[in-house]
Parts: C-alpha cells; structure tokens; sequence
C-alpha cells in the first residue's frame, strides 16, 4: 500500500516557503521523488475506488501554476490534488484529494461547475421533491463524514423558481460538494488510501441520487438508454 511520506511533506513545506524558479530548479530531484510518491499513492487509491464506482479517468494536476489570470503570481503549487471522473454518459461527478501539509489536506466529491442543462434538471428535480436529497445529508452518517452540502451559491433564486420556494436553499446551489478534512498525520499513515476510500463510499448514497435524476425526466422516463 503506497504511503505518503515526511520526505514529500518537507517538499511541500518547503516549496511553499521557496516558491520561486530557481530554488525548484535546485529541487527538482525532490519534486520528482514527490511525484512518484503521489504517483503511487494516486493508483492505490484508484485501485480500491474501482472495486466500488466506475472510473473513467483519473488525474494528477501539474504543479505548474497558470499564472496569467491571477494576482498570485507565485510559479508553484505549494500541494498536490488528484482527481477521479466517473464513467459513462450516465455518470457524473468526481472524487478529488488535496494534499497539502499544515491541516489543508482533504477528500471529497461532487459536481463543481455543472453543465448548465444538468444544474437545470437538478433543480427541476429538487423542486418538484426536495426529501431524498433532504435525507442523505440529515443522515448520521453523512453528517458524521461531511458535516454539510457544500458549493458556490446564487444570492438569490434562480431564474424561474420563486423565492420562497420550500427548497430555496437547495435550490441556489450552483455546485454541490462534500468534503473530509485529514490532519498530516493522517496522511502520512500507512492506511491514508483506505481512510480516503471511506470516504468515498460514504458519497455513494448522494452520488447514487445524483445519477437517478440526472438520468430521467420529471416523468421518471430514462434519458439515456
């Protein structure tokens, strides 16, 4: 089982604390043992992950930072974030882990920035029955993993709902995540790759609803054959 060691939190810290060209370019031996760390560690997680959902594809973000649109200017990325996407045209979302030391490392999932025609047929959904969204996240054990639903927010009501609908509050969600918190010494335990895959599977539950609604009309007829 790949671990995450104090060698690849060291780069990270250090990274973090060097953040220019020169130094990485003195360092680049560490990043690449880092990579490979992660590397690993991102196949065991995938491994477990296959036993239980579908995956299509999966993803090590480059920690070259685009530095274009963006006031930090700063060349690096002080963690390192994988992604899972879902397969098939029935599936949505995706799971993603954020490595980063200091308390700031996570798993989770969800749907960030939908399809437009998606978030359309979710609401539609939750408006016309809010309950089985309402009793997945009431849920002792969601509560327990996530504490909440979370994601961006409209300020107001969308555009063709009113605004004291019953399920305004859901209703607003732009993006709907969950996330699960992991202090370092979690991550750099020898089972860190089980924790975050019960993590995963506490997702199931929100994920199955998802792919049922995003799957048929407000008549229950499949879209999708």
């Amino acid at each position: 089982m790949a671990t995450i060691t104090k060698t690849t939190f060291k780069f990270l810290k250090d990274i973090r604390d060097n953040n220019n060209r020169d130094w990485f370019k003195e360092n680049k031996e560490r990043y690449d043992t880092a990579q490979i760390e992660i590397k690993d560690f991102m196949e065991s997680v995938y491994n477990d992950l296959s036993k239980f959902d579908e995956i299509e594809k999966k993803k090590l973000f480059r920690i070259y930072r685009d530095v274009r649109f963006s006031k930090d200017k700063t060349p690096y990325s002080s963690n390192f974030r994988l992604s899972y996407g879902r397969a098939g045209a029935y599936r949505r979302g995706g799971y993603f882990i954020k490595i980063e030391p200091g308390g700031g490392s996570f798993a989770g999932g969800g749907f960030y920035n939908p399809e437009s025609s998606d978030i359309k047929l979710i609401r539609d959904q939750i408006a016309a029955d809010d309950k089985p969204l309402r009793k997945i996240i009431k849920s002792k054990k969601f509560k327990d993993t996530f504490r909440e639903l979370l994601g961006e927010k409209l300020k107001t009501a969308p555009k063709g709902y009113p605004k004291d609908h019953p399920a305004i509050d859901l209703l607003r969600y732009k993006s709907m995540y969950v996330v699960h918190s992991f202090s370092d010494k979690e991550v750099m335990s020898p089972d860190f790759s089980k924790e975050v895959n019960k993590v995963y599977k506490n997702i199931q539950p929100f994920f199955a609803y998802m792919t049922d609604i995003l799957t048929h009309d407000l008549d229950g007829v499949p879209l999708y054959g």
